[in-house]
């Protein structure tokens, strides 16, 4: 395994030189900066995602289930709509990058919490339950969100509208300090909890029996995934294709290449590897699409059009064993 997480991370470097490199026409006292900036966001991006998959699906041991899928995404943009319709879009727009980015983690994040203990409550163990009441609920979301956007102006919406989906060309250098940090802190607290995991993995009851309790380690392992998928929305968007559309299937697609090519039970395989596909999908994606191709097609497009046939197929799989 480590021979592949070594060749996962060649190809990453690999990723990061083109895109930083390739095609560079210009000042490099320009154009480094805004590249490495935007290289940065985009691998804390990708790794906060995938490592919150992987712990998510973890917990609630279903391999087709992210946060992005439950209705986290949609708390981004309800929130959003809620300050542009409370504020103004003139008031919207006077807040700072740094008040806006604080309001975002700590709304994303108790909202987040609560969204997923009340998911895991109405579940009581069961995944069909689970699912339903995510839909359910995420679809609760989106219409209230859809009720308060029909209250604003369209000046109003026009400001929801360009912040509702992902944006790399603008990150703000503070911010992404900010954000590296928080993303730093929740991705050592999963490496910290890599074994507690591998035993929770095992089932509830097996890893009641081994002395670990399920809901002690739900609770913290809830904590963690809404810091990391709060710190990567606060700071760049949804990578979802719309405002209104389906969540973003990011994080389904890099675990379920973290699971075919590290095949592992593992966390300490998983979430280097996780982390590592992540990074190669945004940053890889990103330089085939603006580099190679030279096109214009945003890349979360991209990334739905796959997942939704991941999701599929691991669906399928699931019901046909």
């Amino acid at each position: 395994m480590s021979r592949r997480l070594i060749a996962l991370a060649l190809v990453f470097a690999l990723c990061a030189l083109g895109y930083v490199f390739v095609d560079a026409a210009g000042p490099w006292d320009f154009i480094l900066p805004y590249r490495l900036t935007k290289l940065a966001a985009l691998l804390l991006v990708g790794v906060a995602l995938a490592v919150a998959t992987v712990m998510f699906q973890t917990i609630t041991a279903n391999r087709i289930l992210t946060p992005s899928l439950m209705g986290f995404d949609a708390l981004y943009i309800l929130i959003l709509t809620a300050l542009v319709h409370s504020l103004g879009s003139a008031g919207f727009a006077g807040l700072s990058p740094a008040l806006l980015f604080g309001l975002n983690l700590s709304a994303m994040m108790a909202l987040g919490l609560l969204l997923f203990a009340v998911l895991l409550r109405l579940a009581g163990g069961d995944m069909v339950r689970l699912v339903l009441s995510g839909i359910v609920i995420g679809l609760l979301i989106r219409a209230a969100t859809e009720y308060l956007q029909r209250l604003i102006d369209p000046s109003e919406f026009q400001t929801v509208q360009s912040q509702s989906f992902a944006r790399f060309t603008q990150i703000d250098g503070t911010l992404l300090a900010i954000s590296a940090v928080a993303v730093a802190v929740g991705v050592g607290m999963a490496w910290h909890l890599r074994h507690r995991l591998d035993v929770l993995s095992l089932g509830e009851v097996a890893a009641t029996g081994l002395g670990e309790p399920p809901a002690r380690l739900h609770r913290l392992s809830l904590l963690v995934i809404c810091l990391l998928v709060a710190s990567a929305t606060s700071l760049a968007g949804p990578l979802a294709s719309g405002n209104s559309g389906p969540s973003s299937f990011f994080g389904l697609i890099v675990t379920a290449f973290a699971h075919i090519v590290t095949p592992s039970h593992r966390h300490a395989i998983l979430l280097p590897s996780a982390a590592l596909i992540g990074g190669i999908v945004l940053v890889g994606g990103q330089f085939l699409m603006e580099r190679l191709f030279h096109l214009s097609t945003p890349l979360t497009v991209v990334i739905e059009l796959i997942g939704g046939a991941v999701f599929l197929y691991l669906l399928l799989k699931r019901r046909a064993a």
